[in-house]
């Protein structure tokens, strides 16, 4: 097990260290990018997600998660909550979670209409396809879990604290309408899988897996190079006005050292 973990943040930090170098080729070409996680709750999104972001900036990779529409919001056109999170040029925006919550959840659940749905399944692909057209590289990643898997991660939510408050009701009911959101998927993939805004599906058993296959995925799909890097020299520090900085302190409060 500990050979395991060895290994994995091995390749992990390898990959992020490629992730890096992605960064600073986004930020000289201004390039902009958006990347949209979707799947099933518990396949790891979440966990994806952090292990692309850690070694980054987040001024460039900038995470969007947003919460459920206000009652403003709701009477906005569907989309607009979203495409103001575009990206602006040198940035890659990650969508945890996005616009496709209208072709799962809201549809399973009943929080939007069936003509909703449909019109929803119409217009997304000609949307994406502005965006495409606008220089935006749209990429849309689906992790994948299975029954199993995905029941004993929400076992192990219900009996640890850490990650309790990963269980919502929703997340719940999603558990015994598998099939209703396998259907969602399947009509989501059909209508929304295009040649300018392509489906990849991420097989999520295995998170630190899906972790690493998920980073070098995305290190094919978005073109970079390496750029060189000037030879940084750390300078010595001015004795001018040097005083005991260290003794200015001193009747300052502190946070209590316990460990």
């Amino acid at each position: 097990m500990a050979e395991d973990i060895m290994k994995y943040e091995k390749e992990l930090r390898k990959l992020q260290t490629q992730l890096c170098h992605l960064q600073a080729w986004v930020k000289h070409k201004r390039l902009r990018v958006i990347i949209v996680f979707e799947g099933r709750d518990a396949a790891g999104k979440g966990g994806v997600i952090r292990a692309i972001t850690e070694r980054v900036s987040p001024r460039v990779f900038r995470v969007v998660a947003l919460p459920a529409p206000s009652d403003r919001e709701k009477s906005q056109l569907y989309l607009q909550r979203y495409i103001t999170h575009s990206p602006a040029a040198g940035e890659i925006v990650i969508f945890d979670r996005s616009w496709y919550n209208r072709a799962g959840i809201e549809y399973v659940m009943g929080y939007c209409t069936k003509v909703e749905h449909v019109r929803f399944l119409g217009i997304c692909p000609e949307v994406e396809h502005y965006i495409v057209d606008e220089g935006i590289q749209l990429i849309k990643i689906w992790l994948e879990v299975s029954d199993r898997e995905q029941k004993r991660r929400f076992a192990a939510r219900i009996n640890d604290p850490l990650r309790q408050w990963k269980l919502s009701p929703t997340d719940l009911a999603s558990r015994s309408k598998w099939f209703e959101y396998s259907r969602a998927r399947d009509l989501m993939l059909k209508a929304t899988d295009t040649k300018w805004a392509r489906w990849h599906i991420l097989r999520s058993e295995d998170k630190r897996r899906a972790r690493l296959n998920c980073i070098a995925h995305l290190l094919t799909v978005i073109p970079y190079k390496k750029l060189p890097r000037q030879k940084v020299k750390l300078p010595e520090r001015s004795m001018k006005g040097a005083y005991d900085d260290r003794a200015a302190l001193r009747g300052r409060k502190f946070i209590p050292e316990t460990f």
